[in-house]
């Protein structure tokens, strides 16, 4: 299995979580409302070659909403979660 660290996209004030690959979506680890760690897995995505791709993204957050479920196909770029991130509900100025 491969992981993939991915680096989000700000959107607003979430961040994105877009697939890295083409392929069909295996597992989902998340679901709404759920508080994550930075790099703990996310999604894990069979990829077009067969390999398996364990997604995991430098943030800690809660999950806002997840729009990908198991079976879906994902291609690059496609959202498959927005994390609000705790660094935007900081007070620090």
């Amino acid at each position: 299995m491969i992981i993939r660290e991915l680096i989000t996209h700000r959107w607003g004030n979430k961040e994105l979580v877009t697939s890295p690959s083409f392929g069909t979506v295996e597992k989902v680890f998340v679901k709404d409302d759920m508080r994550v760690l930075e790099w703990e897995p996310l999604f894990i995505i069979r990829t077009e070659n067969g390999s398996l791709e364990q997604i995991a993204v430098g943030v800690n957050g809660v999950i806002n909403s997840v729009h990908v479920k198991e079976g879906d196909h994902v291609i690059p770029g496609m959202v498959m979660a927005f994390i609000k991130d705790d660094l935007l509900d900081s007070d620090i100025s």
